[in-house]
């Protein structure tokens, strides 16, 4: 690992949007200070699950468009969350098995599980980097021991802004990761919005956020302006359900509260 900060302990009484998130996917790694917030905010707002499924197909769609027609073959993933079926790197090297992938979390149960995201190909590389997403630089900083940032990289933030509450911070975290790659490079970032039902939507950050798992739900134009100063792919920032759909399990589908864009760096 390129980390060399102290093991962090798990706290099983707080919870934690990486094991949240795991619980509504049908995983096992959570505890139940998780399930309790993931039941609390499925109450209010039934079609979190659908958002889940949603959001982890987007990134498979994603991830396989920027290797197979874009040609990038360097992930810079933050917010990873706990390793389901199709992690970036899975998806990525089916494409092109060269591919190199760093992982950022700051879960310590995500780190206890790095292992099964460092399952690269011999062709490419995985690695993870233990950081907090307001530390921009630093991550950058320990992501260049595996990715060479004068080529370019995709830099994938799903279900992780709406972490940081302030929009200014939120705005400020993402250009100064974005300062930091290449021309070329690309952004995808996906996360939870009020867009679709309002009512919902507020009840279930007022839930999260009582529980002591805060969490932002923006409107589709403040993730907008997330890509400012970047060009964005069709079809814009939209519904995960509508970004480039496909025929899969769980297409087509109605809209769900998760938008997503994709944009490259000029």
């Amino acid at each position: 690992m390129t980390d060399e900060r102290p093991l962090p302990q798990i706290d099983t009484t707080t919870p934690h949007s990486a094991r949240v998130w795991n619980y509504w996917l049908g995983g096992k790694d959570n505890y139940p200070i998780d399930r309790e917030v993931g039941d609390q905010v499925r109450q209010v707002y039934p079609g979190i699950v659908d958002v889940a499924r949603q959001s982890r197909a987007f990134l498979g769609r994603a991830v396989r468009h920027l290797v197979g027609e874009a040609g990038v073959t360097q992930f810079l993933d933050i917010g990873t969350g706990l390793p389901t079926g199709d992690n970036t790197h899975e998806v990525a090297q089916r494409v092109d098995p060269a591919c190199r992938i760093v992982y950022v979390d700051n879960d310590p149960l995500v780190l206890v599980h790095a292992q099964a995201l460092l399952t690269s190909t011999p062709e490419g590389v995985c690695d993870y980097v233990d950081a907090d997403v307001r530390e921009p630089e630093y991550i950058l900083e320990r992501a260049a021991r595996t990715l060479d940032f004068e080529r370019p990289v995709a830099l994938m933030m799903l279900g992780i802004l709406g972490n940081v509450w302030d929009d200014a911070e939120a705005m400020d975290i993402c250009e100064r990761l974005v300062k930091g790659l290449a021309p070329g490079s690309y952004v995808v970032i996906e996360d939870g919005t009020d867009a679709v039902d309002p009512e919902a939507a507020a009840q279930a950050e007022k839930t999260r956020a009582e529980a002591g798992d805060p969490y932002k739900l923006r409107t589709a134009d403040k993730l907008a302006a997330f890509f400012t100063g970047l060009r964005l792919l069709e079809p814009g920032v939209v519904s995960v359900t509508h970004w480039r759909p496909e025929t899969g399990p769980w297409n087509p589908a109605d809209e769900v509260t998760a938008f997503c864009g994709v944009a490259v760096k000029p």
